[in-house]
């Protein structure tokens, strides 16, 4: 199975543009001390996905996936921030924040699946 092929990969992909057009919009400030911060941790899902994709030992990977994953929970934080802020509007936040869930879940099962089998076993990842 190839990196593309994993639908936790795509979704985080797809996540990273979703806040990069909604932190476009930003004022220099508002990008300057949220909108950075936001755009490397939801960037940092996929990126560490990727990295531990490329590595041989399983170990590796299964590393990089908690490091997605702990991406995933900063991207949390910052949405929450940026929410709070008034810096999003309340229905993207909403969306944002169930795309997260589900990502959130992808994500643990494709970390339990490293090491156990073939990763073409678990299609919903």
């Amino acid at each position: 199975m190839e990196l593309e092929e994993l639908k936790v990969y795509n979704l985080a992909m797809e996540m990273g543009e979703k806040v990069w057009a909604i932190v476009d919009g930003w004022n220099y400030f508002q990008k300057d001390t949220v909108g950075k911060q936001l755009v490397r941790a939801t960037d940092s899902i996929a990126s560490n996905l990727s990295e531990g994709y490329g590595r041989y030992h399983y170990r590796e990977k299964k590393n990089f996936g908690y490091y997605s994953r702990g991406s995933l929970y900063e991207t949390k934080t910052w949405i929450v921030k940026a929410s709070n802020r008034k810096l999003i509007a309340g229905s993207d936040f909403q969306s944002i924040s169930s795309d997260l869930s589900t990502i959130s879940k992808m994500l643990n099962g494709y970390i339990r699946s490293i090491g156990k089998s073939s990763q073409s076993d678990f299609p919903d990842v």
